[in-house]
């Protein structure tokens, strides 16, 4: 069993599979095996790539369920818990907590665009208010505030149980100074894939990956190559899936990678609205990356 206060290596942002505008628990289940089988260090269960505002909080809780019951040892199941709400984002805490969850993941608060103040007495009263590991969710794109260095390190010296951040701000040089200012015992995960190598030159841990939905090996591979020092390993892995990279981008994030799923035989690229399926120009971009691709999804997934 892996250290609860250490989050390194390649992580996942599991996506959410529908049938028929329901989730389909069952490929649900047949994903996360999967990615244990695999050597995945974690999956995130309700985050951006799960569809996670269009679920209900039942859904979500199910969800969250599922994900514990089928994970087993080893792999760490990190719950979405926020919001743009602090009580809400409590609420949410708590109840991944008490559903067995390993860690939350607690995006910035969207919408309202708190201050840099604002930002750290959120993230500090809802780290009081649990015994979970957080993982900080910086994703300034989608949220429309960015956590900045500073704030992040008082976070750090104040909460005992903020061990980690997922770090979306697509900028290495804000990367290195998390790093630098928060100290080796701290864990940055990037949460762009093109920049898990590049940002693990400079002292990441590690990444929350998009593209590990279809190509969970090599991500594991390519993390723990770089986490043992080997970078011209690692680094022939990150040219070799950079086209998968780039494609898995094409659109809003999930729609591009669950079109590549399914293209794939892995899941139906079914979403729920307002996200809808991939335009006809970009799929066929899409198509031309995946049909290069080496997946090791097994075929007969049911018998897992």
């Amino acid at each position: 069993m892996r250290n609860p206060h250490t989050f390194e290596g390649a992580f996942v942002a599991l996506v959410t599979p529908f049938i028929q505008g329901k989730i389909d628990e069952e490929k649900y289940s047949q994903l996360i095996a999967w990615h244990r089988a695999s050597g995945m260090s974690g999956i995130v269960v309700c985050g951006t790539t799960g569809e996670t505002p269009t679920l209900q909080i039942e859904e979500q809780e199910r969800l969250l369920q599922v994900a514990v019951q089928t994970a087993g040892n080893g792999l760490r199941v990190i719950a979405g818990t926020g919001s743009y709400s602090t009580e809400e984002t409590i609420q949410r805490t708590r109840r991944a907590e008490k559903l067995g969850a390993d860690a939350a993941l607690v995006v910035c608060p969207y919408y309202n665009r708190p201050t840099q103040e604002g930002l750290f007495l959120h993230f500090k009263t809802v780290a009081a208010s649990t015994a979970l590991p957080i993982i900080l969710y910086n994703l300034p794109s989608r949220t429309g505030v960015n956590l900045q260095p500073d704030t992040l390190a008082r976070l750090v010296e104040a909460c005992s149980n903020i061990l980690a951040i997922k770090e979306g701000a697509g900028s290495l040089d804000q990367m290195s100074s998390m790093i630098a200012r928060c100290g080796p015992n701290f864990s940055l995960l990037s949460s762009d894939d093109n920049l898990t190598l590049p940002s693990m030159a400079v002292g990441a841990k590690g990444v929350v990956s998009t593209i590990g939905n279809i190509v969970p090996s090599p991500i594991v591979l390519m993390t723990k190559l770089a986490l043992a020092g080997d970078f011209e390993a690692a680094r022939a892995i990150h040219f070799e899936l950079l086209a998968l990279m780039s494609a898995a981008f094409l659109e809003t994030n999930p729609i591009p990678i669950k079109e590549a799923m399914e293209m794939l035989g892995i899941i139906n690229a079914e979403f729920r609205l307002p996200l809808c399926r991939m335009g006809s120009d970009n799929r066929k971009e899409l198509a031309k990356v995946v049909a290069g691709l080496k997946c090791d999804w097994p075929r007969e997934a049911a018998t897992m």
